[in-house]
């Protein structure tokens, strides 16, 4: 056999053939296969648009995180099947800082691969939530399991974008649950330097997909959005995130609403990723969500006249 027949043979014992698909040093990181099941949306001023310019309300569930649901065998088809059947056309999953570390990105990306399928396959669209409670400046959190850095929360983005790109099941990002410093006692919280720490999210974000719409939480637990409208994030296709619980202000609640976070709605989509209320003899119950049914409508009403999203917080039993 020619000399160069066997070293071709030998590469071919030493290097296998799939040698090619393992990592290399310019790997960017791993893809979920895209699933173009539903229309892609965007933003055009106030709404949200379909490819066809066609205007969009978005309205469904806050799901549990993955890891809970999986613990109590209830990560399923069936699980999003109910939020189809209960009338959503979106779901919020929301991805705990402790939890991803303690199970792994393989993991996650695992279940969320899977919830993205079946949402898709049910005509949903998804929210990603990097759900962490604290301030995003210092790193202070509001218990240890929203522990997380700047560094992790840029980290889990770069890896979700690249996840997603080209999905447009996967319609929106959700960059900070809720920032807050429980009145500075987590140290300093300014809109400027918010603003930019966001800003470079976006820029990364948009680098990987710029076809996604990122939400951007207000202050005081995701509630108020004042800065918005004088001082926009300097991003298009962005949305604002509110999470209007019933005692954050005092009824009657329109006017305090208008003023905190209805008003950019005239401007930009607002999605309340968050809301809902228990009565204060319930399990679990405590500020701010302690109210009745005259909340409940009074909230769904204003969202009706404002054009704002929503998810109603949360299709879980454990949360009365």
């Amino acid at each position: 056999m020619p000399c160069l027949a066997w070293l071709l043979l030998i590469a071919a014992l030493v290097f296998p053939l799939h040698a090619g698909a393992q990592p290399t040093f310019s790997d960017t990181p791993a893809s979920a296969a895209p699933q173009a099941t539903l229309a892609p949306l965007s933003v055009e001023g106030r709404y949200i648009v379909d490819a066809d310019g066609n205007r969009v309300r978005l309205r469904g569930l806050a799901l549990s995180d993955p890891f809970h649901l999986a613990e109590e065998g209830q990560w399923t088809r069936r699980y999003f099947e109910e939020a189809a059947a209960w009338g959503a056309n979106l779901v919020r999953i929301p991805v705990h800082p402790q939890w991803w570390r303690e199970a792994g990105s393989e993991q996650y990306f695992a279940w969320l691969d899977q919830g993205v399928q079946w949402a898709g396959a049910l005509g949903m669209y998804v929210i990603i939530d990097w759900h962490t409670i604290g301030n995003p400046l210092t790193g202070v959190p509001h218990r240890p399991l929203y522990l997380t850095t700047q560094e992790e929360t840029f980290y889990f983005w770069h890896l979700v974008g690249f996840r997603y790109a080209g999905n447009p099941t996967v319609a929106f990002y959700e960059l900070y649950n809720e920032p807050t410093n429980r009145e500075g006692t987590m140290g300093p919280l300014g809109w400027p330097e918010y603003k930019a720490w966001i800003e470079s999210l976006i820029s990364m974000l948009y680098a990987i997909d710029d076809r996604k719409i990122p939400l951007v939480a207000g202050f005081d637990w995701a509630y108020e959005l004042r800065s918005v409208v004088e001082d926009p994030i300097a991003f298009p296709g962005v949305a604002y995130v509110t999470h209007p619980y019933p005692q954050k202000v005092p009824p009657p609640w329109e006017q305090a609403w208008d003023r905190d976070f209805g008003h950019v709605a005239d401007h930009y989509p607002v999605f309340a990723t968050e809301f809902g209320f228990m009565s204060e003899d319930m399990r679990g119950a405590h500020i701010p969500v302690i109210a009745d049914e005259r909340y409940g409508k009074a909230v769904l009403d204003y969202f009706d006249r404002r054009g704002i999203h929503w998810t109603v917080w949360v299709f879980d039993p454990r949360w009365t």
